[in-house]
């Protein structure tokens, strides 16, 4: 297993023949863990409000340049039945951190999806109380994405200046313990991220022994205090995640559609370096537009049907088939 040490000088390496030989590397991991199957979730962003005013997202509090929208929660089921429709098998329910919705309407949503349609349900909508998450789960909810960006508590903060750093590793622990499947990640190429802060991010994700991680690249939004920064390379997104997968082995990770912004064949390249799980988007073309944390976001003008088909043939031309079941946690074949 990589040392610290070791993770920064592969992070740090920006030679073509290193990085190529370490996702083979990766890929071979991924192989051998997870298998060629990739897995489609179906994304509903169902409002892109948010009470946090996070330094990088084009959907903090403060920018008021963004069109908000709520979707009412009969608009979200009928999106949920689309996905059973299009033969997805889970469905990912996502917003800001958005409390105008109460729990009782996202349990009784939860409830509904579970008992009508049978997808798995992952939740992605922040942080909540330790009870909000026990109500959640006794509903039926499967999984819990909540990424904390960076294990650097100083960048963290910077980043984040209304939140918690302590309470965001709380969350996760309490999403553990409830027995949530367990989703985080990290953006890369952030201001002031170094190669060190990286390796921690790989090493925190083994501690934290996590079912799901997902990565991507830094994008500059232009309403944001970060609007003048570079964005993350394509390649070091593909060493980090090469280096998650080979680092943690039977974790999903997503081919991410940030990934797939920077560079046309990024979700193929992220494939190719242990990427098993591609989210298409579908959301509503007519709030689409409209939940933009970075901009000029992949496929905001694809219907949900052409989103399938475009990335069921991404999959299939790279030899890969599309999973059958709802890929549930792989973690337990380790314990």
């Amino acid at each position: 297993m990589f040392t610290k040490s070791e993770i920064i000088d592969l992070v740090e390496k920006q030679d073509a023949k290193a990085t190529e030989i370490l996702c083979g590397e990766a890929d071979r991991v991924r192989k051998e863990n997870v298998g060629d199957e990739v897995h489609l979730r179906g994304l509903i962003e169902f409002s892109n409000y948010c009470r946090r005013d996070c330094l990088f997202c084009g959907l903090r509090r403060s920018n008021k340049n963004v069109m908000r929208y709520r979707m009412a929660v009969e608009e979200i089921f009928d999106q949920a039945r689309l996905a059973k429709h299009l033969d997805f098998k889970t469905v990912v329910l996502q917003s800001g951190e958005d409390h105008s919705y109460s729990i009782k309407e996202i349990c009784s949503l939860v409830e509904r999806i579970k008992s009508e349609l049978g997808l798995a349900i992952t939740l992605s909508i922040g942080e909540r109380t330790y009870g909000d998450y026990e109500s959640l789960k006794k509903s039926g909810a499967d999984r819990y994405l909540m990424r904390f960006e960076t294990s650097s508590r100083t960048l963290f903060e910077w980043l984040k200046p209304d939140s918690d750093y302590g309470m965001r590793f709380q969350c996760l622990q309490w999403l553990r313990e409830l027995g949530y499947q367990v989703g985080s990640g990290i953006m890369v190429g952030l201001p002031e991220q170094s190669p060190a802060g990286l390796a921690e991010d790989i090493l925190k994700f083994r501690e934290l022994d996590l079912d799901m991680i997902g990565l991507g690249p830094f994008i500059a939004s232009p309403d944001t205090p970060l609007h003048d920064q570079a964005n993350g390379g394509i390649d070091m997104v593909l060493r980090v995640t090469a280096l998650t997968r080979i680092v943690t082995r039977n974790t999903h990770i997503p081919a991410t559609a940030a990934t797939g912004t920077i560079d046309p064949e990024g979700r193929q390249k992220a494939l190719r370096c242990g990427a098993n799980v591609v989210m298409p988007n579908l959301t509503p073309s007519k709030y689409r537009e409209h939940y933009l944390i970075y901009p000029d976001k992949i496929c905001i003008g694809e219907e949900p049907l052409k989103c399938r088909s475009c990335v069921e043939g991404m999959v299939l031309s790279l030899g890969r088939t599309i999973a059958k079941d709802a890929g549930h946690s792989l973690k337990t074949s380790l314990n």
